[in-house]
């Protein structure tokens, strides 16, 4: 028995798409307009349509697969790359159109112009498109033309064509719609206009039409970037609301305003709720993250995002290695700094200025000096990435911490002949390393030499200079006074005062103190209280060291130096000054003598804690200079060998000592 070639088959009625089963399932190519086919299927409402099955092996299955819309779909697609790639003018583009003004299989529809111009990614040349299908096609409704002409400046980028094009439906009495906003708001958005698609989004009212869920949605990503934080917040709260399905751009952009806004508890929940709604965070949302928590110094949080990054199958681009280098470097994370650091090297990618800056700057806080000279020999090979201002300045910084005056010196020098004027950081490494090195002639020098250059001291300088002034020479004391003077008189005054030991009543000279104090930035208060304490010990000025503490403690210069329970006490000096640290020390066994003295009892416990850290450019931390403190004293402190940096006694060890103190003192006495 032989088959038919041709077999007629009943399938359930299906929408007109492409299917896989390209050759032997034809379906009809619509050969009317869009109003036609809609009038056509409301008077003809089959439940079923017949299709037909085309034996491949038939010799006129190439002929009806030509017939195909399949085929047709593709040609279209192939006349949309060829329009893409002609010259700019309307001769050429009617060249490459007339192949569909002469194709016989089919006539020219709406629907064909619809195709091509959906397929096109050439602005230019998609104005003359619409012109040529505006001439020859019967349309239905002529914004649907407009608005995939409008998607093709989308795709190109081309906001003020796109522009121009709308006016042009204006003038051409045509009504725009949904899809006509919500293109010209995402063509600025993708055009990085943000403040255009926000002048678009809030034109829809004045058109009667009201924006759907899509460009709201778009909009939370738009007025983000515009600056409009509260309306892209409160856009955000109504989609959450409504279920509304926001992209990972959007989500990209609210964590982004949330770090700006210095809100970055926020930029963690949005990412959670991304991720409860199983939206896959792309490259920039992680890179807006770590941006964030750069910004927050929360290097710990960028560590475990980058990690559930590269768990999620994303490679670390340029962008991400900045964020974290950022991160890192801000937050002084050394050995994790380097480590990308390197790891960009490996990788062949070239760290901008600003990268470079913040790795040296960071180098310099941490004493690196060896991996700062790797960075900035690999930034000058790197072109279009010279030094500037604020890299010598970080090499002088850290040459100056490290003692290395000379070579301070040279870098000094280096930057003043590349053109660059000298800033007050630069200035103030200088006069620090001179102090180091005992230098008091130079940091006068170098204090005129800012003045000279017009440049006003500030809070910071000022509290070098009160620094340096505790490392030189005490005979020599009086020309770092004089500068002091000249930078802040009030501060000048109180000096004055300590290094003269004046006969005034400690009345005049608190009262200068707290002056000087309410004067200064909060950020500063701590350093010059604790310069100003070292300076009264050094000087022997003990009783003035303890007003200036107590004056301290009153005003919450210092936080938190005691604590106490039921069964310990604790002394807290761990962000003190050497010599505020004495001067707390000497303070608390005072008070510890009254305790005994009123027949008061001990706790069972007594501890210091100076914390265990060296010094960022000296082996000798606090904890080490008061061991040897404490010995002197032949206190019963002694250092926890399981807790660096605190030291403990018992209220027996500390009640015998203290009564031996007080006997001795009464003998002396």
């Amino acid at each position: 028995m032989t088959l038919p070639l041709l077999h007629t088959v009943s399938f359930i009625s299906l929408p007109l798409k492409p299917t896989l089963f390209t050759k032997p399932l034809l379906k009809p190519h619509p050969i009317f307009s869009l109003q036609e086919q809609t009038q056509t299927q409301s008077q003809s409402q089959p439940k079923s349509k017949s299709y037909i099955w085309v034996n491949p092996n038939s010799t006129n299955a190439s002929k009806l697969h030509k017939k195909s819309y399949d085929f047709r779909y593709a040609s279209l697609t192939k006349v949309a790359q060829n329009l893409d790639s002609c010259d700019p003018f309307f001769d050429d583009i009617d060249k490459v159109l007339s192949i569909l003004v002469n194709d016989s299989d089919f006539r020219l529809v709406e629907q064909d112009a619809v195709v091509v111009l959906n397929n096109m990614s050439n602005p230019e040349n998609a104005v003359f498109v619409l012109q040529w299908f505006q001439e020859r096609v019967r349309v239905s409704k002529g914004v649907i033309l407009y608005n995939v002409t409008l998607k093709v400046f989308r795709k190109g980028r081309d906001f003020e064509r796109a522009e121009r094009l709308f006016r042009e439906m204006l003038e051409m009495g045509m009504q725009p719609d949904n899809v006509t906003f919500s293109t010209m708001i995402s063509c600025a958005r993708h055009c990085g206009f943000a403040e255009k698609a926000v002048e678009w989004f809030e034109k829809m009212n004045g058109y009667g039409i009201e924006p759907d869920d899509v460009s709201y949605c778009v909009m939370i990503d738009a007025y983000g970037k515009a600056g409009n934080v509260g309306k892209a917040m409160s856009l955000y709260d109504r989609a959450r609301e409504k279920k509304w399905r926001i992209d990972a751009v959007t989500f990209a952009t609210l964590v982004k305003i949330n770090g700006v806004s210095g809100n970055f508890d926020g930029c963690l929940n949005v990412y959670e709720e991304m991720k409860a709604l199983r939206v896959k965070p792309n490259h920039l949302v992680y890179n807006n993250l770590l941006d964030a928590m750069g910004r927050a110094k929360r290097p710990w949080q960028a560590k475990n995002i980058y990690k559930e990054m590269i768990n999620n199958g994303l490679r670390p681009n340029w962008a991400t290695y900045a964020s974290l280098l950022r991160a890192f470097g801000r937050a002084r994370y050394g050995e994790d700094a380097l480590l990308v650091y390197r790891e960009t090297k490996e990788k062949g990618l070239e760290l901008n200025i600003g990268l470079y800056n913040t790795l040296l700057s960071m180098c310099a806080d941490l004493g690196l000096l060896d991996e700062a000279m790797e960075i900035f020999e690999d930034m000058k090979g790197v072109e279009n990435c010279k030094p500037d201002s604020w890299t010598y300045s970080s090499l002088i910084t850290l040459y100056s911490c490290c003692g290395k005056v000379s070579e301070a010196e040279t870098m000094f020098n280096e930057l003043m002949e590349s053109g660059f004027e000298a800033n007050i950081f630069v200035f103030t490494s200088l006069i620090q390393a001179y102090g180091k090195a005992n230098r008091t002639n130079d940091i006068v020098n170098t204090f005129d030499q800012l003045i000279e250059m017009g440049i006003t001291p500030d809070e910071r300088f000022t509290c070098c200079l009160l620094n340096v002034i505790n490392q030189i020479p005490k005979e020599e004391l009086y020309k770092v006074t004089k500068c002091i003077e000249k930078a802040n008189p009030k501060l000048g005054s109180v000096v004055q005062l300590i290094v003269h030991g004046d006969k005034t009543d400690g009345k005049t000279f608190r009262e200068e103190a707290a002056e000087l104090f309410q004067q200064i930035g909060a950020d500063v208060r701590k350093a010059y209280c604790n310069c100003l304490i070292d300076l009264c010990v050094n000087l022997d000025q003990l009783e003035r060291a303890c007003e200036l503490f107590d004056l301290g403690m009153r005003i919450e210069i210092y936080h938190e130096v005691h604590a106490k329970t039921p069964t310990q006490w604790y002394l807290n000096v761990k962000s003190l000054s050497l010599g505020a640290a004495l001067t707390a020390l000497h303070i608390w066994i005072n008070d510890l003598t009254k305790v005994i003295e009123d027949g008061e009892e001990l706790p069972s416990v007594l501890g210091i804690s100076t914390g265990h850290g060296k010094h960022k450019y000296s082996e000798k931390g606090l904890a080490g200079a008061f061991e040897s403190h404490l010995k002197e004293l032949n206190s019963p402190f002694h250092e926890a060998s399981e807790q660096a940096g605190w030291f403990f006694t018992t209220k027996v060890a500390a009640t015998s000592w203290l009564e031996s103190r007080r006997s001795s003192q009464a003998i002396a006495g």
